[in-house]
């Protein structure tokens, strides 16, 4: 590896520390009823709302359609992240300080792998909340109505327009990212030659 490949990976590190500290996606409900709007925050290892009060707001609201309550506690996946994070941190420095262009391409593929099998799980648990609903419970109910709100985007919900896209410490793991795909191109690039066959 070039060393300046072998900087990128230690700086996509140093990004990717920051979803300690930072969330990594951020939902926000906007409606008539709620001008200023409603938001949650999801973090590493917990689910918070973007004021001291949204969680709690947006709970209330779910229950009216039928929706289980977000409780962080009972989201499984919320207790490994963390470990999850770690494990990648401490193996891109371990590339980074090897240098060895098939470590390199091994952690590549185990990033991109865990980042997709991330999305599909958040994707996941945003059908699980917004089709398995409790309809007996409801106090609205419509007939083939389900609230799965957006991967990325924004989506109408009844009056409520849900927007979901990742918060800053999720952009910084897309640099993160970025910086590792580049480390890639810059290692194949400096491939070193075959030597030529003597004759």
């Amino acid at each position: 590896m070039p060393k300046s490949a072998r900087l990128f990976i230690a700086v996509a590190a140093l990004l990717m520390s920051a979803g300690y500290a930072l969330p990594l996606w951020r939902v926000d409900l906007i409606a008539p009823q709620y001008p200023e709007g409603l938001g949650m925050l999801i973090r590493v290892n917990t689910v918070v709302g973007v004021k001291e009060q949204d969680l709690n707001s947006i709970n209330n609201l779910n229950h009216y359609i039928g929706m289980k309550h977000i409780e962080p506690d009972a989201i499984p996946e919320l207790r490994y992240m963390p470990a999850i994070l770690g494990a990648l941190i401490l193996s891109a420095l371990a590339v980074a300080a090897l240098g060895k262009r098939p470590v390199l391409y091994a952690w590549s593929a185990l990033l991109v792998a865990v980042l997709g099998a991330g999305l599909y799980d958040y994707w996941r648990w945003g059908y699980d909340y917004g089709h398995n609903l409790d309809v007996e419970a409801a106090i609205i109910k419509i007939p083939g109505m389900t609230y799965q709100p957006p991967l990325i985007g924004s989506k109408q919900l009844l009056n409520f327009t849900a927007t979901s896209w990742p918060a800053s410490g999720g952009w910084l793991l897309i640099g993160a990212t970025a910086l590792v795909a580049a480390a890639v191109w810059q290692s194949a690039r400096h491939r070193s030659p075959m030597p030529a066959a003597s004759t």
